[in-house]
Protein backbone atom coordinates (compact mmCIF):
# COMPACT_ATOMS: atom_id res chain seq x y z
CA UNK A 1 0.00 0.00 0.00
CA UNK A 2 1.27 3.43 -0.91
CA UNK A 3 0.96 6.06 1.81
CA UNK A 4 1.12 9.82 2.14
CA UNK A 5 3.09 11.88 4.62
CA UNK A 6 1.16 14.07 7.05
CA UNK A 7 1.26 17.71 5.85
CA UNK A 8 2.96 20.37 7.92
CA UNK A 9 0.59 23.12 9.03
CA UNK A 10 1.62 26.75 8.97
CA UNK A 11 0.87 29.60 11.31
CA UNK A 12 -2.16 31.76 10.41
CA UNK A 13 -1.54 34.36 7.73
CA UNK A 14 -1.68 38.00 8.85
CA UNK A 15 -3.72 38.81 5.76
CA UNK A 16 -7.42 38.65 6.59
CA UNK A 17 -9.18 36.39 4.12
CA UNK A 18 -12.64 34.94 4.49
CA UNK A 19 -13.23 31.38 3.25
CA UNK A 20 -16.75 31.14 1.85
CA UNK A 21 -17.95 27.55 1.42
CA UNK A 22 -21.32 26.78 -0.17
CA UNK A 23 -22.89 23.77 -1.83
CA UNK A 24 -26.10 23.55 -3.85
CA UNK A 25 -27.81 20.20 -4.48
CA UNK A 26 -30.90 19.03 -6.32
CA UNK A 27 -32.46 15.62 -5.86
CA UNK A 28 -33.06 13.29 -8.80
CA UNK A 29 -36.58 13.74 -10.14
CA UNK A 30 -38.93 11.25 -8.49
CA UNK A 31 -36.72 10.54 -5.47
CA UNK A 32 -37.38 11.73 -1.93
CA UNK A 33 -33.75 11.80 -0.75
CA UNK A 34 -30.65 13.24 -2.39
CA UNK A 35 -27.90 10.72 -3.13
CA UNK A 36 -25.24 13.45 -2.84
CA UNK A 37 -24.10 14.83 0.52
CA UNK A 38 -21.99 17.80 1.62
CA UNK A 39 -20.40 18.64 4.95
CA UNK A 40 -17.92 21.26 6.08
CA UNK A 41 -16.25 22.44 9.24
CA UNK A 42 -14.21 25.46 10.32
CA UNK A 43 -11.59 24.65 12.96
CA UNK A 44 -11.10 28.09 14.46
CA UNK A 45 -8.07 27.34 16.66
CA UNK A 46 -6.21 25.92 13.64
CA UNK A 47 -7.43 28.47 11.11
CA UNK A 48 -8.46 25.50 9.00
CA UNK A 49 -11.46 24.73 6.77
CA UNK A 50 -12.52 21.30 5.50
CA UNK A 51 -15.30 20.60 2.97
CA UNK A 52 -16.42 17.21 1.63
CA UNK A 53 -18.76 16.36 -1.27
CA UNK A 54 -19.80 12.73 -1.81
CA UNK A 55 -21.93 10.99 -4.43
CA UNK A 56 -23.47 7.70 -3.31
CA UNK A 57 -23.98 4.78 -5.69
CA UNK A 58 -27.31 5.06 -7.50
CA UNK A 59 -29.97 7.37 -6.14
CA UNK A 60 -32.58 7.66 -3.43
CA UNK A 61 -32.39 6.50 0.19
CA UNK A 62 -29.57 3.97 -0.34
CA UNK A 63 -27.39 6.47 -2.17
CA UNK A 64 -28.15 9.06 0.51
CA UNK A 65 -27.02 6.64 3.21
CA UNK A 66 -23.77 5.90 1.37
CA UNK A 67 -22.91 9.56 0.76
CA UNK A 68 -23.86 10.61 4.31
CA UNK A 69 -21.64 7.95 5.83
CA UNK A 70 -18.81 8.91 3.49
CA UNK A 71 -18.88 12.65 4.22
CA UNK A 72 -19.18 12.04 7.97
CA UNK A 73 -16.21 9.69 8.11
CA UNK A 74 -14.05 11.58 5.61
CA UNK A 75 -14.53 14.86 7.45
CA UNK A 76 -13.54 13.32 10.77
CA UNK A 77 -10.54 11.41 9.38
CA UNK A 78 -9.16 14.48 7.61
CA UNK A 79 -9.78 16.60 10.68
CA UNK A 80 -7.70 14.16 12.74
CA UNK A 81 -4.96 14.03 10.08
CA UNK A 82 -5.28 10.28 9.61
CA UNK A 83 -3.30 8.61 6.83
CA UNK A 84 -5.42 9.08 3.71
CA UNK A 85 -5.29 5.59 2.18
CA UNK A 86 -6.12 3.97 5.51
CA UNK A 87 -9.01 6.43 5.89
CA UNK A 88 -10.37 5.58 2.45
CA UNK A 89 -10.12 1.86 3.20
CA UNK A 90 -12.07 2.27 6.42
CA UNK A 91 -14.78 4.17 4.52
CA UNK A 92 -15.03 1.50 1.83
CA UNK A 93 -14.99 -1.32 4.38
CA UNK A 94 -17.78 0.35 6.38
CA UNK A 95 -20.23 1.21 3.60
CA UNK A 96 -23.10 -1.25 3.28
CA UNK A 97 -23.05 -3.49 0.21
CA UNK A 98 -25.66 -2.85 -2.48
CA UNK A 99 -28.13 -5.76 -2.56
CA UNK A 100 -28.23 -5.83 -6.36
CA UNK A 101 -24.81 -4.63 -7.50
CA UNK A 102 -22.94 -6.39 -4.67
CA UNK A 103 -20.61 -3.42 -4.13
CA UNK A 104 -20.30 -0.63 -1.59
CA UNK A 105 -19.40 2.57 -3.29
CA UNK A 106 -19.41 6.35 -2.92
CA UNK A 107 -17.18 8.91 -4.62
CA UNK A 108 -15.84 11.94 -2.78
CA UNK A 109 -13.86 15.16 -3.02
CA UNK A 110 -12.20 16.71 0.03
CA UNK A 111 -10.97 20.31 0.18
CA UNK A 112 -8.59 20.84 3.13
CA UNK A 113 -7.59 24.50 3.48
CA UNK A 114 -4.83 25.41 5.91
CA UNK A 115 -3.55 28.78 7.16
CA UNK A 116 -1.46 30.73 4.69
CA UNK A 117 -3.36 29.34 1.70
CA UNK A 118 -1.78 25.86 1.74
CA UNK A 119 -4.43 23.54 0.29
CA UNK A 120 -4.81 19.80 -0.13
CA UNK A 121 -7.43 18.19 -2.38
CA UNK A 122 -8.26 14.49 -2.09
CA UNK A 123 -10.40 12.95 -4.85
CA UNK A 124 -11.84 9.54 -5.42
CA UNK A 125 -13.76 9.15 -8.69
CA UNK A 126 -15.64 12.46 -8.63
CA UNK A 127 -15.18 14.67 -11.72
CA UNK A 128 -11.83 16.50 -11.44
CA UNK A 129 -12.03 19.71 -9.40
CA UNK A 130 -11.51 23.20 -10.81
CA UNK A 131 -9.08 25.73 -9.35
CA UNK A 132 -10.02 29.10 -10.81
CA UNK A 133 -7.71 32.10 -10.55
CA UNK A 134 -8.27 35.26 -12.59
CA UNK A 135 -10.55 33.28 -14.87
CA UNK A 136 -7.96 30.55 -15.58
CA UNK A 137 -8.30 26.86 -14.75
CA UNK A 138 -5.07 26.04 -12.94
CA UNK A 139 -3.71 22.52 -13.33
CA UNK A 140 -1.76 20.83 -10.53
CA UNK A 141 0.12 17.53 -10.51
CA UNK A 142 -1.51 14.86 -8.38
CA UNK A 143 -0.06 11.93 -6.48
CA UNK A 144 -2.03 8.77 -7.29
CA UNK A 145 -2.41 6.38 -4.38
CA UNK A 146 -3.81 2.85 -4.43
CA UNK A 147 -5.17 0.46 -1.83
CA UNK A 148 -4.05 -3.17 -1.87
CA UNK A 149 -7.47 -4.29 -0.62
CA UNK A 150 -9.39 -2.16 -3.13
CA UNK A 151 -7.17 -2.19 -6.25
CA UNK A 152 -9.93 -0.78 -8.48
CA UNK A 153 -10.09 2.42 -6.45
CA UNK A 154 -7.54 5.18 -6.64
CA UNK A 155 -7.00 8.41 -4.76
CA UNK A 156 -5.66 11.60 -6.32
CA UNK A 157 -3.98 14.05 -3.92
CA UNK A 158 -3.09 17.55 -5.07
CA UNK A 159 -1.27 20.19 -3.03
CA UNK A 160 -0.93 23.86 -3.88
CA UNK A 161 -1.25 27.34 -2.40
CA UNK A 162 -4.37 29.47 -2.82
CA UNK A 163 -4.50 33.27 -2.76
CA UNK A 164 -7.28 35.74 -2.13
CA UNK A 165 -9.69 35.72 -5.09
CA UNK A 166 -9.22 32.01 -5.86
CA UNK A 167 -12.12 29.58 -6.18
CA UNK A 168 -12.27 25.80 -5.87
CA UNK A 169 -15.21 24.03 -7.53
CA UNK A 170 -16.20 20.38 -7.25
CA UNK A 171 -19.32 18.65 -8.52
CA UNK A 172 -21.00 15.28 -8.68
CA UNK A 173 -21.38 13.56 -12.05
CA UNK A 174 -24.94 14.85 -12.17
CA UNK A 175 -23.31 18.05 -13.46
CA UNK A 176 -20.82 16.60 -15.93
CA UNK A 177 -23.28 13.99 -17.29
CA UNK A 178 -26.17 16.42 -17.61
CA UNK A 179 -27.83 16.12 -21.01
CA UNK A 180 -26.10 12.81 -21.75
CA UNK A 181 -27.49 11.33 -24.97
CA UNK A 182 -29.34 14.47 -26.03
CA UNK A 183 -28.76 16.16 -29.38
CA UNK A 184 -27.23 19.23 -27.72
CA UNK A 185 -25.02 17.30 -25.25
CA UNK A 186 -24.55 13.85 -26.71
CA UNK A 187 -21.65 13.09 -24.38
CA UNK A 188 -22.98 15.16 -21.50
CA UNK A 189 -22.14 18.70 -20.37
CA UNK A 190 -18.75 17.39 -19.17
CA UNK A 191 -16.19 19.25 -17.12
CA UNK A 192 -15.28 21.47 -20.07
CA UNK A 193 -18.83 22.71 -20.48
CA UNK A 194 -19.23 23.42 -16.77
CA UNK A 195 -15.85 25.20 -16.71
CA UNK A 196 -16.75 27.44 -19.66
CA UNK A 197 -20.04 28.38 -17.98
CA UNK A 198 -18.30 29.13 -14.66
CA UNK A 199 -15.70 31.28 -16.42
CA UNK A 200 -18.49 33.18 -18.15
CA UNK A 201 -20.25 33.86 -14.84
CA UNK A 202 -17.08 34.98 -13.08
CA UNK A 203 -16.10 37.18 -16.01
CA UNK A 204 -19.50 38.92 -15.86
CA UNK A 205 -19.36 39.24 -12.04
CA UNK A 206 -15.84 38.82 -10.61
CA UNK A 207 -17.24 39.03 -7.05
CA UNK A 208 -20.00 36.46 -7.52
CA UNK A 209 -20.50 34.64 -4.22
CA UNK A 210 -19.92 30.94 -3.69
CA UNK A 211 -23.62 30.54 -2.90
CA UNK A 212 -24.81 32.14 -6.14
CA UNK A 213 -22.18 30.40 -8.27
CA UNK A 214 -23.06 26.95 -6.94
CA UNK A 215 -26.80 27.57 -7.41
CA UNK A 216 -26.37 28.77 -10.98
CA UNK A 217 -24.13 25.85 -12.00
CA UNK A 218 -26.69 23.36 -10.69
CA UNK A 219 -29.56 25.22 -12.37
CA UNK A 220 -27.69 25.35 -15.68
CA UNK A 221 -26.86 21.64 -15.51
CA UNK A 222 -30.56 20.84 -15.12
CA UNK A 223 -31.40 22.85 -18.26
CA UNK A 224 -29.32 20.38 -20.29
CA UNK A 225 -31.76 17.56 -19.52
CA UNK A 226 -35.12 16.95 -21.27
CA UNK A 227 -37.90 19.00 -19.60
CA UNK A 228 -35.15 20.36 -17.33
CA UNK A 229 -35.55 17.26 -15.13
CA UNK A 230 -32.85 16.00 -12.79
CA UNK A 231 -31.85 12.67 -14.32
CA UNK A 232 -29.41 12.25 -11.45
CA UNK A 233 -28.64 13.98 -8.17
CA UNK A 234 -26.88 17.24 -9.03
CA UNK A 235 -24.44 19.02 -6.69
CA UNK A 236 -21.88 21.79 -6.94
CA UNK A 237 -19.49 22.77 -4.14
CA UNK A 238 -17.72 26.14 -4.30
CA UNK A 239 -14.96 27.50 -2.05
CA UNK A 240 -14.16 31.20 -2.51
CA UNK A 241 -11.32 33.08 -0.78
CA UNK A 242 -12.08 36.78 -0.56
CA UNK A 243 -11.95 39.93 1.48
CA UNK A 244 -14.63 39.58 4.16
CA UNK A 245 -18.01 41.20 3.55
CA UNK A 246 -18.96 42.79 6.86
CA UNK A 247 -22.29 43.54 8.49
CA UNK A 248 -22.91 45.35 11.77
CA UNK A 249 -26.32 45.02 13.45
CA UNK A 250 -27.29 47.22 16.39
CA UNK A 251 -30.20 46.33 18.67
CA UNK A 252 -31.24 47.69 22.04
CA UNK A 253 -30.05 50.82 23.87
CA UNK A 254 -26.92 50.67 26.06
CA UNK A 255 -27.22 49.80 29.73
CA UNK A 256 -25.70 53.15 30.72
CA UNK A 257 -27.16 56.27 29.13
CA UNK A 258 -23.74 57.96 29.11
CA UNK A 259 -22.68 55.39 26.51
CA UNK A 260 -25.36 56.44 24.02
CA UNK A 261 -23.02 58.58 21.93
CA UNK A 262 -20.31 55.91 21.67
CA UNK A 263 -22.99 53.32 20.82
CA UNK A 264 -24.47 55.49 18.05
CA UNK A 265 -21.07 56.19 16.52
CA UNK A 266 -20.52 52.48 15.84
CA UNK A 267 -22.46 52.99 12.57
CA UNK A 268 -19.96 55.63 11.42
CA UNK A 269 -16.96 54.85 9.20
CA UNK A 270 -17.74 51.13 9.20
CA UNK A 271 -16.36 49.12 6.29
CA UNK A 272 -19.56 47.26 5.55
CA UNK A 273 -23.36 47.35 5.83
CA UNK A 274 -25.24 48.45 8.95
CA UNK A 275 -28.67 47.49 10.31
CA UNK A 276 -30.59 48.82 13.30
CA UNK A 277 -33.30 46.63 14.85
CA UNK A 278 -35.59 48.36 17.30
CA UNK A 279 -37.45 51.66 17.37
CA UNK A 280 -35.83 52.81 20.60
CA UNK A 281 -32.38 51.98 19.23
CA UNK A 282 -33.06 53.78 15.95
CA UNK A 283 -34.34 56.89 17.74
CA UNK A 284 -31.25 56.89 19.96
CA UNK A 285 -28.88 56.73 16.98
CA UNK A 286 -30.85 59.38 15.08
CA UNK A 287 -30.79 61.70 18.10
CA UNK A 288 -27.08 61.28 18.81
CA UNK A 289 -26.06 61.73 15.16
CA UNK A 290 -28.54 64.52 14.41
CA UNK A 291 -30.39 62.63 11.68
CA UNK A 292 -34.03 61.90 10.90
CA UNK A 293 -35.91 58.63 10.46
CA UNK A 294 -38.49 58.24 7.68
CA UNK A 295 -40.97 55.40 7.08
CA UNK A 296 -42.95 54.54 3.95
CA UNK A 297 -46.30 53.30 5.30
CA UNK A 298 -47.19 51.90 1.87
CA UNK A 299 -44.84 49.01 2.66
CA UNK A 300 -47.12 47.74 5.45
CA UNK A 301 -48.94 45.39 3.08
CA UNK A 302 -45.67 43.49 2.46
CA UNK A 303 -44.72 43.14 6.12
CA UNK A 304 -46.94 40.30 7.34
CA UNK A 305 -48.16 42.16 10.41
CA UNK A 306 -44.71 43.48 11.36
CA UNK A 307 -43.88 47.20 11.37
CA UNK A 308 -42.46 48.33 8.00
CA UNK A 309 -38.75 49.04 7.57
CA UNK A 310 -37.55 52.64 7.89
CA UNK A 311 -34.73 54.76 6.54
CA UNK A 312 -31.98 56.56 8.43
CA UNK A 313 -29.13 58.33 6.56
CA UNK A 314 -25.89 56.37 6.89
CA UNK A 315 -27.69 53.13 7.83
CA UNK A 316 -28.66 50.46 5.29
CA UNK A 317 -31.77 49.17 7.06
CA UNK A 318 -33.91 50.05 10.09
CA UNK A 319 -36.55 47.64 11.42
CA UNK A 320 -38.58 46.87 14.53
CA UNK A 321 -36.67 44.86 17.12
CA UNK A 322 -37.75 41.80 19.11
CA UNK A 323 -40.65 40.57 16.96
CA UNK A 324 -38.70 40.95 13.70
CA UNK A 325 -35.54 39.33 15.07
CA UNK A 326 -37.55 36.45 16.52
CA UNK A 327 -39.09 35.79 13.11
CA UNK A 328 -35.61 36.02 11.51
CA UNK A 329 -34.36 33.31 13.88
CA UNK A 330 -37.31 31.07 13.06
CA UNK A 331 -36.83 31.48 9.32
CA UNK A 332 -33.06 30.98 9.44
CA UNK A 333 -33.44 27.87 11.57
CA UNK A 334 -35.99 26.30 9.22
CA UNK A 335 -34.33 27.53 6.03
CA UNK A 336 -37.72 28.76 4.78
CA UNK A 337 -37.01 32.43 4.28
CA UNK A 338 -37.73 33.10 0.61
CA UNK A 339 -41.34 34.19 1.27
CA UNK A 340 -40.59 35.99 4.56
CA UNK A 341 -42.22 39.35 5.42
CA UNK A 342 -40.34 42.32 3.95
CA UNK A 343 -38.36 43.45 7.05
CA UNK A 344 -37.39 39.85 7.84
CA UNK A 345 -36.45 39.16 4.21
CA UNK A 346 -34.32 42.32 4.13
CA UNK A 347 -32.39 41.37 7.27
CA UNK A 348 -31.83 37.78 6.15
CA UNK A 349 -30.58 38.94 2.74
CA UNK A 350 -27.96 41.13 4.42
CA UNK A 351 -26.99 38.30 6.79
CA UNK A 352 -26.57 35.70 4.05
CA UNK A 353 -24.59 38.04 1.82
CA UNK A 354 -22.16 38.88 4.64
CA UNK A 355 -19.18 36.90 5.88
CA UNK A 356 -18.39 38.57 9.21
CA UNK A 357 -21.41 39.67 11.25
CA UNK A 358 -21.02 41.92 14.28
CA UNK A 359 -23.90 42.25 16.73
CA UNK A 360 -23.78 45.37 18.91
CA UNK A 361 -26.28 44.53 21.66
CA UNK A 362 -27.57 47.07 24.17
CA UNK A 363 -28.44 45.49 27.51
CA UNK A 364 -30.93 47.97 28.88
CA UNK A 365 -34.20 46.18 29.68
CA UNK A 366 -37.16 47.31 27.61
CA UNK A 367 -40.10 47.31 30.00
CA UNK A 368 -42.52 46.72 27.12
CA UNK A 369 -41.21 43.17 26.79
CA UNK A 370 -41.89 42.24 30.43
CA UNK A 371 -45.65 42.14 29.81
CA UNK A 372 -46.83 38.64 30.89
CA UNK A 373 -49.47 38.70 28.16
CA UNK A 374 -46.77 38.49 25.48
CA UNK A 375 -46.03 34.99 24.02
CA UNK A 376 -43.98 32.78 26.36
CA UNK A 377 -41.44 32.06 23.58
CA UNK A 378 -40.70 35.75 23.05
CA UNK A 379 -37.13 35.73 24.30
CA UNK A 380 -35.32 38.78 25.52
CA UNK A 381 -33.01 40.49 23.10
CA UNK A 382 -29.67 39.03 24.04
CA UNK A 383 -30.95 35.45 24.02
CA UNK A 384 -32.39 35.97 20.55
CA UNK A 385 -29.03 37.25 19.34
CA UNK A 386 -27.22 34.29 20.93
CA UNK A 387 -29.55 31.87 19.19
CA UNK A 388 -29.24 33.68 15.86
CA UNK A 389 -25.45 33.69 16.20
CA UNK A 390 -25.35 29.94 16.74
CA UNK A 391 -27.52 29.32 13.68
CA UNK A 392 -25.43 31.63 11.51
CA UNK A 393 -22.18 29.95 12.59
CA UNK A 394 -23.33 26.33 12.45
CA UNK A 395 -25.79 26.31 9.55
CA UNK A 396 -24.59 29.20 7.39
CA UNK A 397 -20.86 29.14 8.21
CA UNK A 398 -20.64 32.80 9.15
CA UNK A 399 -18.10 34.36 11.49
CA UNK A 400 -20.03 36.09 14.28
CA UNK A 401 -18.85 38.64 16.85
CA UNK A 402 -21.06 39.88 19.71
CA UNK A 403 -20.34 43.06 21.66
CA UNK A 404 -22.51 44.12 24.59
CA UNK A 405 -23.13 47.73 25.65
Amino acid sequence: MTSEATPTYELPSPEETFVEIECCSRTKTGETACGDDFRSVRIADEGRHIAVLSDGLGSGIKASLLSNMTTTMALEFVRRNMEIVQSAEIIMDTLPVCEYRKISYATFTVFDLLPGGLTRVVEMDNPPFIHLRNGHDLKWPADILFSERWPDRKLAISKFRMVQGDRLIAFSDGVTQAGLGSDACKFGWRREGALAYIQKLVDADPLISARELSERVVAEACTKNPQHRCIDDVSCLVVYLRKPRRLRLLTGPPFNQEDDREFAETVLNFDGHTIICGGTTANLVARELGRSISTDLKLIKFCGGLPPPSKLPGVDLVTEGILTLTECVRRLESGEYRDAPLPVSNIITFLLESDVIEFIVGTKVNEAHQDPRLPVDLEIRRNIIKKMSGILEEKYRKKVIIQYF
